[in-house]
């Protein structure tokens, strides 16, 4: 059973329940894939909101290989979910959000209709905190 404060996320893929992370391995691996210097340009790059298949594939990839699996881009390329897109996308956000510490609905009652955000905007979030808002309101 994945621990979801260790990073760790379930996905169904090709029928078949795996288990996905993105050690600090993975992330290198995505730091190189986005020609991104570090975490930081990393995460910008994500919180944009806009994700291609392309994008899916490399984080889910790297997840999955992050988790021991020894699988392929092009492999993970070709496996299909329950929800089809839609459920790539929903794997790829769920995986980013617990990475780089994203409340989680079921853990952060403040969530709400301002999704945690306080007076002016602010959060309380951990580092890494941009990725809230894009995940939170169905931007990734």
């Amino acid at each position: 059973m994945p621990n979801r404060r260790r990073g760790e996320i379930s996905a169904v893929l090709d029928g078949r329940t795996w288990t996905l992370v993105l050690t600090l391995g993975a992330l290198a691996e995505l730091e190189g894939a986005f020609s991104c210097e570090d975490l930081p340009s990393l995460l910008a790059r994500f919180s944009e909101g806009r994700l291609a298949a392309r994008d899916m594939i490399r984080i889910i990839g790297a997840g999955l290989r992050g988790a021991g699996h020894e699988v392929s881009d092009d492999q993970v390329a070709t496996m299909r979910t329950p929800a089809g897109a839609t459920g790539f996308a929903a794997i790829a956000a769920d995986l980013l959000k617990v990475t780089f510490g994203a409340p989680d609905a079921a853990e952060d009652s403040t969530m709400g209709d301002t999704c945690g955000a306080g007076e002016g905007g602010q959060t309380d979030q951990p580092p890494f905190a941009a990725l809230h808002e894009p995940l939170c309101h169905g931007r990734i």
